[in-house]
Parts: C-alpha cells; sequence; structure tokens
C-alpha cells in the first residue's frame, strides 16, 4: 500500500504505485525532503513539473527531469504516468498537495491570548506503595518529600479550575500520584464535592484516576467504576518484564497480585473507558509481546509507551534502537489488523486516529495545552505546566493558595506551538503531534522548543501504522 501525507494541509492520501513513483520523483527533483518541502517555490517546481509530465512533453525536458520521465515511461507506460500527473496537480489545485502551511501562521498569533483552563492533574499522593525502576517521579515523591494532599487544597484546586474555566462546560481532573489510592479518602471527598460545585455552575465534571492495582479491592473497584470516567490501570506486560521493573518496596515483583484486581477493575467497566497502560524501556524492546500478552489475558484497551530517561540509565532507549522498535510497531498493526478481521478487535492507544473527525486546527498547533489548558498540583499546592513538570526546577508557575501564575512560564507554553519550533515546521507529522511532548523536550534537549528526535521518529512511525490501519480495514 502506498501513501502521501501533505504536511501543510495534513491530508492523507492513497495511491497507488505509479502516483507513489511519480510524486518521489518530483519530490526529488524539487529538493523537497520526505520530511518536508512545502512552500511556494516547491510546490510551483512541483507543478511545473507535473504540468509538463500530464502534458506528455517530459521527454522533451532538460537533465533530470528527462530521465525520469524515461524511467517512468519505461515502468508504467505514458498514458499511465500522464494520468497520474493530472491526478496530483488536481489534488494541488484544491489545496491537498505541496500545500504551504502560512495560513495558519495568522491563527498562531491569535493564540497569544489569556486562554480558558480546561483540566488540572491533581497529585493527591507524592507517596507510592511500589518502587519502579524508571519512575520519572522519583517512585513516587517526585524527588521531594512523601506526603498527601489535604482535602482543602484540593477544594481550592477544584475551586480554581472552575473559576478559571470560562466558556468550558465540562472540564477534567485526573487523580494522579505516586499511587492516588493511597488518598482515597480526599479521592472521595474531592469528586463529591467537584460534582457539587459543577453542577450549581451548570458545568460537567470527568474524573479520571491512574492506579498501579496494588489497593484495588472490590468495594474501591466499585466506587472507581461509578464515579471515574476513565481509569488508567498500570501494568508493564509479561510478568517476567512487568516484574524486573515494576516491584514492591521490597524489591518483590507484584504481576501476580495485581493482574486478578486489574481484570476485576475491568469486568466492572464494561463498555466504559478505561486503559492498561505500560512502558516499555531498554529491557523489552521486543515490546510487540507485551502488547499481545496484555491482549490475550483479556485486556481489549492497551496502551504501552517508551520510556523516557536520562540517556545514562540502563533502561534508556536510543535513536540505535529505532530499526527494532520500528519492527514492533510493524508486527504489532499487523497484529491489529488480524485480531480485527477475527472480530477480536482491540484498541491501541497510540493507532487511534480519527481520518474523519480530527482535532480542530487549534488543538493541531498547541496539542495537549501543558501550561495553559492543562496545569498539575502539588500536595502542597504548587502549579506546574504539568504532572512531568513537578519538581523540576524553575517551572513552579504559583500555588493554589495564591493563584497568580508566573506570566512569563504561561508565556513561554503558549508561544511554543509547532509553528514556533523550528524542527517542527517543515515535519509532515507537525499538525498530527503537534510539536510533541515539552517535557520530553526538555529532558532530552533542556528547551521546550527543540523537541526528541527519538520520540519524534516514533510519533512518525505509529503514525504511519495508523494510516495503514485505517485503509486496511476500511477495505476488508
Amino acid at each position: 500500500m502506498y501513501f502521501a501525507v501533505d504536511g501543510g494541509s495534513a491530508a492523507i492520501h492513497e495511491l497507488d504505485e505509479i502516483a507513489y513513483d511519480v510524486l518521489g520523483d518530483v519530490l526529488e527533483m524539487t529538493g523537497s525532503q520526505i520530511d518536508g518541502g512545502e512552500g511556494e517555490d516547491s510546490s510551483q517546481s512541483a507543478a511545473n513539473i507535473l504540468r509538463t509530465w500530464r502534458d506528455g512533453v517530459g521527454d522533451s525536458s532538460d537533465g533530470g527531469q528527462r530521465v525520469a520521465y524515461t524511467r517512468l515511461f519505461a515502468k508504467h507506460g505514458a498514458k499511465a504516468v500522464r494520468e497520474a500527473a493530472g491526478d496530483l496537480l488536481d489534488l494541488m489545485d484544491i489545496g491537498l498537495l505541496f500545500h504551504d502551511d502560512a495560513y495558519v501562521d495568522e491563527l498562531a498569533d491569535g493564540l497569544q491570548h489569556k486562554v480558558s483552563l480546561k483540566a488540572i492533574c491533581l497529585n493527591v499522593s507524592h507517596d507510592c506503595n511500589l518502587r519502579c525502576r524508571y519512575c520519572f517521579a522519583g517512585t513516587g515523591n517526585f524527588g521531594g518529600e512523601r506526603l498527601n494532599m489535604p482535602l482543602d487544597i484540593a477544594q481550592q484546586a477544584i475551586d480554581f479550575l472552575l473559576a478559571n474555566s470560562s466558556g468550558k462546560d465540562r472540564v477534567e481532573v485526573d487523580f494522579f500520584g505516586g499511587e492516588p489510592l493511597l488518598n482515597l479518602p480526599v479521592v472521595k471527598e474531592t469528586v463529591a464535592y467537584g460534582e457539587s460545585r459543577a453542577d450549581a455552575m451548570g458545568k460537567e465534571i470527568r474524573f479520571t484516576l491512574t492506579t498501579n492495582g496494588l489497593l484495588l479491592d472490590e468495594e474501591t473497584a466499585r466506587y472507581l467504576d461509578e464515579t471515574m470516567f476513565n481509569l488508567v490501570l498500570s501494568l508493564d506486560g509479561r510478568q517476567s518484564i512487568n516484574d524486573h521493573v515494576r516491584v514492591s518496596a521490597r524489591g518483590k515483583g507484584v504481576y501476580e497480585v495485581i493482574v486478578p484486581r486489574l481484570k476485576q477493575m475491568v469486568e466492572l467497566r464494561e463498555e466504559r473507558q478505561y486503559y492498561v497502560r505500560g512502558t516499555y524501556t531498554a529491557y523489552n524492546k521486543d515490546f510487540f509481546a507485551d502488547v499481545k500478552h496484555l491482549v490475550e489475558i483479556g485486556f481489549d484497551r492497551v496502551s504501552v509507551e517508551p520510556v523516557v530517561a536520562d540517556p545514562k540509565e540502563p533502561y534508556s532507549l536510543s535513536i540505535d534502537d529505532l530499526p527494532i522498535l520500528f519492527e514492533q510497531y510493524d508486527e504489532l498493526a499487523e497484529y491489529y489488523c488480524s485480531m480485527h478481521d477475527m472480530g477480536r478487535g482491540f484498541e491501541f492507544y497510540h493507532f487511534n486516529l480519527s481520518l474523519l473527525e480530527g482535532q480542530c486546527l487549534a488543538k493541531r498547533l498547541t496539542g495537549c495545552g501543558a501550561g495553559t489548558e492543562y496545569l498539575a498540583i502539588t500536595p502542597n499546592g504548587d502549579i506546574y505546566p504539568c504532572h512531568q513538570f513537578v519538581g523540576r526546577h524553575g517551572y513552579t508557575m504559583g500555588n493554589i493558595q495564591d493563584p497568580d501564575l508566573d506570566a512569563s512560564i504561561q508565556s513561554l507554553f503558549q508561544e511554543s506551538n509547532v509553528l514556533n519550533k523550528a524542527t517542527c515546521r517543515g515535519c509532515w507529522a507537525r499538525f498530527f503531534c503537534s510539536g510533541g511532548c515539552h517535557a520530553n523536550a526538555v529532558s532530552v534537549n533542556g528547551d521546550i522548543r527543540e523537541p526528541d528526535s527519538l520520540s519524534c521518529a516514533l510519533l512518525k512511525k505509529r503514525l504511519e501504522c495508523s494510516i495503514y490501519i485505517q485503509a486496511r480495514l476500511s477495505s476488508s
């Protein structure tokens, strides 16, 4: 199967081999790169070549055009080449190929205004009953003191969210840690308080909770099922992998304890939202086996994501690992399709791509909204751009008890949209990834405006697989 993604318009085209070859030669001759090439000069050059070939006069051109045309003619025949060139020109005429993205610059300028808060992450516990080896939160305490969030801080955070979400009929609260179930009484009180306050203001409030499952008894599971819009359940896959990196405070593996509890939780959910969320590291670069294992033991909504870590850590991933990781995503894509063909389909979070109902353009520019639409709040009330920035020096935006946010940090995140990142501006995937994760960029490059190249490569591979899956399943 052959595809082309136009970066400037975010249009996705399924091509036949002839059109794919013609477009490939045009890209090569115009000096465009597979990862970019949009712009007026590139577009005009491409149009000139395609017009020449469509009119059947490519053999009278000079240099590279004549060589390419002769090669294409020999392989596909003159009529087929002319038709393919004409079809590609038609796509250009309606703005779906070689489209310059300058049209969004004005919109990007308009994003530099005060935005409305949509979601908060409440770190209700900076403690954990696990000691996962790769934990970005420092095994739960984020490099600080082990403590739980008091109820008054949680309630003030709810009030802050509701007061600063003008224009939003629906807001979201994520309970996070550490392990949030270590502070379950405050979670329950916060849910009750949030629902009451939101209802009084004519808003809907949705709650999500992330848990490692160790404290999931029957009563707790039923409570979470009744109150949480979404649940994220942590498990890394095969027992040997999970128990190597996800261990108790005494260093023991927890797979056998956790899996039955997660299964019970999922059975209660029925059709309601959940994900079993794992992390793959240098210890399991064959992570497809872990996804397959999770599906085979009964979980039909799975997310297994690459670790983000200091390159010095033994579990970190590197650019040298990309060939095997790409191979794993290819195998996973084929498995995904085959399971759907057999009527045993499952969801893999990073393969979720809607070709008909994508994000609005503003969201494609700004991504997750960290530091603007989305904030994280610690047990002592400190405010950060997101949960992955908690504890990082220089990123404290304020405190919930005196919530005037640091304007300089907020402006930094507002201005760091995908069009203001030099690496992103020419990338074909820019309006699908929105510039990537700010926290990853800081972890690897020390600058939210310089994306992590490893994360970029993996994201583009996942997008490639997602496009293939959509086309494959729609034709089956």
